[in-house]
């Protein structure tokens, strides 16, 4: 499976971002979650996923602290890393899943183009 990330339109990653905002040995053990579910798909070893509402899906990789990532599969082959937030409360904040609706929405309409 291919891992992309969303791109806004002046050419940010915010999820790339977020990872090198984590300290080293988060962002490794991260990093580490991500290449599996390259490697592996959805069999991927320590890692969760799970759906939010409708295309927009999330990803739970721990790394010492609760990392979420939200995504939609683009293709059969393609996910699309949206979002990503380090989780504090029981419930995903609902600001954090606007943004990822917002930015799901902007995938999937480019992909009608």
């Amino acid at each position: 499976m291919r891992i992309t990330f969303y791109e806004t339109a002046g050419g940010r990653r915010p999820v790339e971002e977020y990872l090198r905002s984590l300290e080293r040995p988060e962002r490794a053990r991260a990093a580490e979650g991500l290449q599996n579910i390259q490697r592996f798909g959805f069999e991927a070893v320590g890692v969760q996923f799970r759906q939010i509402r409708g295309k927009l899906w999330e990803i739970r990789i721990q790394t010492g602290e609760a990392h979420r990532f939200f995504y939609v599969m683009a293709s059969r082959e393609e996910m699309v890393l949206l979002h990503a937030y380090r989780k504090k409360t029981q419930k995903a904040p609902s600001r954090e899943i606007a943004t990822a609706e917002r930015r799901l929405k902007e995938v999937l309409h480019g992909a009608e183009d």
